[in-house]
This record gives structure tokens, C-alpha cells and sequence, in this order.
């Protein structure tokens, strides 16, 4: 535990990670549970547990799942539920939510279930939230029973304070919610021969753009922001975060990860196939079309046209892609670039047995521990 310059104590542990083996800073997981063309969802939930498993024994510093909806090739509708599953699989690595997107759910819901987390897998579970819907509008009109759908964006400081208050237990009197309690939660060491957890699921908050950099910072949280599919944000909002940064009861001083798309092979030509298959993926989500991840033999007999090949080139230009030597320099080069505390690598291809595979090799490439 540290000190804030206020001489009050922070609650870092866990937050900050820990580098192992040549790695420039920790390194983590970000999981979207990818279902490859022919594979079911259970194929790839069993993934994910051969994942987590392999990245605790590899000292990954954590593990995320990330919510979307309404996507055939992803399979992480309900993150609370896969890691529940994991935690009944693993035994140190932290696990958590990369993110929950916070206006799709009521906030005392959140805090129910990542109090039950935190109850299966005490002092390892993060609550990291976003507030885009990570769906299309009609699909989040529906979780969110309203079609006014800016609303959850303009409410989410007010979302975030009352999540807050509901996992501190810690309404003011008077307040309507002041006799409501999250359980588990602080409230059971209130009650006659009530015992509570010293541990709170530290929250994070994920983003984009600046508006969470800025919020983050504000509040004193650790920030996440997702390199993967923004990269041309990356720099301006981690500077805004650092500059906007609070000291708090939390961190007393700034802490960002990146999300990083990254995947190694044995071969490099293995690499730009599955990288392929992954952007025809891309292509087909952002042009309403999406579906299940495509093998690289459809990716290669597929007849891209002009403008498609243009969104490849730059989306490819984001994915550190290769040989085990030529992620690492890669990964190397964007922790250098960026001043990023961490990166959370997530590796999208077809197959989960490739995926599997890079996050051995890239172990391997920095010479993380071996169980």
C-alpha cells in the first residue's frame, strides 16, 4: 500500500501489476471469446479457460472479458457469468470485465454481481466499465428498454457515483437509496456477527475518446483505453488522462493500460492469414453484415473490393502480427510510443488453438515464468 500526498492511504493492490521476465511493463489478457466458422460457443468458452489458465501459469498479470451483443463471432454477452467461470478455474490471476458497459444495466445490479465475484475469488476481481453500448442502437434499445439512448452516455458520471455508493454501501441518510444494500457488500459486517471482506472490486474506467480519459483522471481511477480499434487516440487521451489525474483514496498517481491487438505464430505467413480472416470479420461487423469469425481459406477466396482493402490497410496497420521475435519488438515499440503502465493483449483469429498458441509464444519471446 502506498501513501497519497493528502496522508491518506490508497487502495492500489491489485491494480498496479507486475513486469515479469524482458516484458517493458505488465502484461494482461483481453479476452472477446471469439467463435471461429464451424466452432460453437462451448468451443470457444473452453478456450477461454485454456487461456486464463495459461496466462496465470505465465504470470499474465489479469484477465478481461468484454461485453458485446447481438454478434454471432462473440461470445461474451455476459461477462459476469464467464468469469464466475473462470474464477471456478483458476487460482491467482486477476479477472475481470474489460468492460461492462455501464447504461446497459441498473448500477445495484452490477454491484450484486460483482460482489459475487469478489465472493468466489477474493482480492482478484476488477470492475472495469464503459459507456458505449457495444452493440448496434436497435440491439441496445432493447437491453436498455428505451430507445433514448444518449441519455446512458450523458448519465454515466451520475451512473458511476450511485454504482459507486451501492459497492461502498455508503448512501447518505435521507437518500432514497440509503436503506438499499448490494449483498454481498459492506453491509455484512454490519449485521450481528457479520465478517466482511477487506477486498472491493477496484473499478476502471475504458474508453475511446477523451471523455473517460478526462473522467478517469478527474476521479483518481486507472484508465484503460482501447488501442485496438481507436489507435488514432491513443496518445491524446493518455496525456489527457495523465494531465486531468487526481490523487485519491484509490492511486496517487496515474496507472493506464491499452488493449493491443497482437498475435504470434511459428510461421509469419500463418500470422497474416489469420489476421486476414480476422479483418474480413471486421469488414463484414462494420457493414452490418456480422457473423462468425471466417477461416483464412475464406478470407483468401474472398473477393475484397476497393474500399474494403482500404479499411484492411488500416486496420491491419493496429495489429502487431508475426513471428514470436516480431510481436515482441512490436509490443516493445507501442509501450516505448505511448508510456502505457500495461498492455492487455487480445488475439483474434479463427482457430483457438492459434490463439492459444500466441499467447505461449509471446510468454515465451519475453521469458515470462513457467509453472
Amino acid at each position: 500500500m502506498t501513501v497519497d500526498p493528502t496522508g491518506e492511504g490508497t487502495r492500489e493492490d491489485g491494480i498496479r501489476g507486475e513486469r515479469h521476465g524482458t516484458a517493458p511493463v505488465p502484461l494482461s489478457v483481453l479476452d472477446l471469446v471469439t467463435v471461429g466458422a464451424g466452432r460453437t460457443a462451448t468451443d470457444a468458452l473452453r478456450t477461454s479457460v485454456e487461456i486464463a489458465k495459461l496466462a496465470e501459469a505465465r504470470g499474465y498479470h489479469r484477465y478481461w472479458v468484454a461485453e458485446h451483443h447481438s454478434m454471432p463471432g462473440v461470445a461474451s454477452s455476459s461477462p459476469a457469468v464467464i468469469l464466475a467461470h473462470l474464477a471456478a478455474h483458476t487460482d491467482r490471476i486477476r479477472l475481470g470485465s474489460g468492460g461492462v458497459m455501464l447504461p446497459n444495466h441498473a448500477p445495484l445490479v452490477i454491484a450484486e454481481q460483482f460482489g459475487t465475484l469478489e465472493a468466489m475469488a477474493p482480492g482478484r476481481v476488477d470492475l472495469g466499465l464503459g459507456r458505449a453500448p457495444g452493440t448496434d442502437g436497435a440491439t441496445a434499445a432493447a437491453l436498455r428498454r428505451t430507445d433514448r439512448l444518449n441519455e446512458g452516455a450523458d448519465d454515466f458520471p451520475q451512473q458511476l457515483a450511485e454504482l459507486t455508493r451501492f459497492l461502498d454501501d455508503d448512501f447518505p441518510d435521507g437518500h432514497p437509496y440509503a436503506r438499499i444494500h448490494a449483498v454481498p457488500g459492506p453491509v455484512q459486517a454490519t449485521s450481528p456477527g457479520g465478517v466482511q471482506s477487506p477486498h472491493r472490486p477496484p473499478l476502471w474506467l475504458l474508453g475511446s475518446s477523451g471523455f473517460s480519459a478526462r473522467l478517469a483522471g478527474t476521479l483518481g481511477l486507472p484508465f484503460a483505453f482501447a488501442h485496438h480499434f481507436s489507435a488514432q487516440n491513443t496518445i491524446p487521451a493518455l496525456d489527457l488522462y495523465r494531465e486531468t489525474f487526481r490523487p485519491s483514496a484509490v492511486l496517487d498517481a496515474p496507472y493506464a493500460l491499452i488493449g493491443v491487438s497482437a498475435l504470434a505464430t511459428d510461421d509469419e505467413k500463418e500470422a497474416r492469414r489469420q489476421v486476414m480472416a480476422a479483418a474480413l470479420n471486421m469488414v463484414r461487423l462494420r457493414t452490418g453484415r456480422p457473423g462468425l469469425v471466417p477461416t483464412p481459406e475464406e478470407a483468401e477466396a474472398y473477393a475484397f473490393s476497393e474500399m474494403e482493402r482500404d479499411f484492411i490497410t488500416s486496420w491491419n496497420a493496429n495489429v502487431i502480427h508475426g513471428t514470436a521475435d516480431e510481436v515482441r519488438t512490436g509490443l516493445d515499440d507501442l509501450a516505448k510510443r505511448t508510456g502505457a503502465d500495461e498492455l492487455m493483449i487480445t488475439g483474434n483469429a479463427h482457430s483457438g488453438d492459434i490463439r492459444l498458441r500466441s499467447y505461449e509464444l509471446i510468454a515465451d519471446a519475453y521469458g515470462l515464468p513457467k509453472a
